[in-house]
């Protein structure tokens, strides 16, 4: 379909005007959800229902009309009659696909059984000027359904459908916390200091108190802080924002989970984890515990594998010693991989992820990592070498984070120091003097934990790419088309545009 806003369109609107009918009423009636008029059909058949949806396309028999009137809940066939409609049938055809109208009619079903509300009232609810795509198939080119997601809902079902998961995955997940006792905090998005991960950010400027500020990476120290003040068990369910590359797995804005609890360690946060996923399982995959992502399955029962980082590092690289940084650069050399200038743990962890993230197929705990690459991480007291962390694997992408907290203020503000020596633009330029004052008020021993929404939800969905799960997700800019009444184009004639 190539024409543009649609004359035809704009005449009908014209029409109604005319005509005294208001395409864009203040008030309508109040309708009931279609799936509710489905349930228990037989039961109610011959009952009178008010419903209300957008109309797809509209088949034309003469006397006879048909269309399907689809709303958040479900879709149901709509008949109307010239006999049931004397009033409204003269002007019938000012009213069409992609329409929003209510309803009001009698149920029951046609000659060949379908459930139909046979209409004796149409109410205009809103007037549309644009088709919707040909033949109600919805969009089909990938770019284009991201740029223009509130067409891509309403064309295909599938995509409704990630989207109501995705809800609920984040109705379970609070429900999880909540029920262990756990309060729902708000930290700031805006930060003098950026901190709590290992990340570029996007900075903005404070006009009134003229200084820059930082849209958060992560809201774990003002969480921690938390802590400090005696909320003993916190989680945020909020947006955090990296000025990094986009990838099916990547992009520059996304909702992280964070939670702390007091008295508690990273072995008591890996049974958490595990407690969450058997409730995601009951409440979002109705049971089931085995999910498919990306033609290959995986069973999401606890209890999950555990096995050490240092001995996937070796098991991948023909037995080296993460600690070995001459060998370690060697065989990042080998790997094609980048080092000049870069710490070397920093060129050991790259080593570790080029390897053996991709052999990880999950669901797996990779625990007790280096402690130079986990700088908010307590150290394990038989080796001071090793942190108290982990990171959960399924099908060799990362979900979830997870430390005993670092607690001891001198060795915090240490540990910050070294990274200011290797301060680059992933890591805070400055010395967050007011998290280590806090610790220094006294944080009680704590287990923390994050996972990525977006990710948990591509697995529970099947989703091969982050974008599917994002509503919007961040694209590159394209020249807008001409969107005024005359000239505005329809979905399919947007411009292509790079991710």
């Amino acid at each position: 379909m190539t024409d543009r806003i649609a004359k035809d369109r704009l005449e009908k609107l014209e029409a109604l005007r005319a005509k005294g009918v208001p395409p864009y009423p203040a008030r309508v009636p109040s309708p009931e959800p279609i799936a509710g008029c489905l349930a228990g059909f037989e039961a109610r058949i011959g009952q009178t229902v008010t419903v209300a949806g957008r109309l797809t396309q509209v088949r034309d028999f003469g006397k006879l009309r048909f269309s399907h009137l689809l709303d958040r809940s479900a879709s149901i066939q709509v008949g109307f009659q010239r006999d049931r409609l004397p009033g409204f049938w003269e002007d019938r055809r000012l009213v069409e696909a992609n329409d929003h109208v209510v309803v009001t009619g009698e149920l029951g079903r046609t000659q060949k059984g379908e459930p139909t509300v046979w209409a004796t009232q149409v109410v205009l609810a809103s007037k549309t000027l644009r088709h919707a795509p040909e033949k109600w198939h919805g969009l089909q080119d990938v770019e284009t359904r991201y740029r223009m997601r509130y067409v891509d809902l309403f064309t295909n079902p599938d995509v409704r459908k990630v989207f109501v998961t995705r809800a609920r995955v984040l109705d379970t997940v609070r429900a999880f916390f909540n029920g262990h006792g756990y309060v729902e905090v708000e930290t700031p998005i805006l930060q003098s200091i950026f901190g709590g991960a290992t990340a570029r950010p996007f900075k903005t400027h404070h006009n009134a108190l003229d200084m820059e500020l930082y849209l958060r990476i992560a809201p774990e120290l003002y969480l921690k802080r938390l802590l400090v003040g005696g909320l003993e068990r916190v989680y945020e369910i909020g947006r955090v924002f990296r000025n990094e590359g986009i990838s099916p797995r990547h992009n520059p804005e996304f909702t992280m989970l964070e939670s702390y609890e007091a008295y508690a360690d990273y072995r008591t946060i890996m049974a958490r984890v595990e407690g969450l996923f058997a409730l995601l399982c009951e409440r979002v995959l109705g049971g089931n515990t085995v999910v498919r992502f990306r033609g290959r399955e995986y069973d999401l029962r606890p209890p999950f594998r555990k096995v050490r980082y240092l001995d996937l590092f070796a098991e991948h690289n023909g037995g080296l010693d993460f600690f070995d940084a001459r060998a370690v650069r060697a065989r990042a050399a080998d790997l094609g991989l980048a080092s000049a200038g870069l710490p070397d743990e920093k060129v050991a962890n790259d080593v570790f992820e080029a390897t053996c993230e991709k052999t990880l197929d999950g669901p797996v705990f990779v625990h007790d990592y280096p402690v130079a690459i986990c700088p908010l991480a307590k150290a394990a007291d038989h080796d001071p070498r090793i942190a108290e962390r982990f990171e959960l694997f399924v099908a060799g992408m990362e979900v979830g984070n997870a430390f005993s907290e670092l607690n001891d203020p001198v060795d915090q503000e240490r540990r910050f120091r070294a990274q200011l020596e290797h301060h680059d633009e992933e890591s805070p330029s400055e010395l967050d003097v007011d998290y280590v004052t806090a610790l220094e008020y006294g944080m009680p021993p704590a287990g923390g934990l994050g996972i990525g929404m977006d990710r948990l939800t591509m697995l529970l969905t099947d989703s091969a790419s982050i974008r599917d799960v994002v509503f919007f997700p961040l694209l590159r800019r394209v020249a807008a088309p001409d969107v005024g009444l005359e000239t505005a184009g329809d979905p399919g004639t947007q411009a292509p545009a790079g991710g």
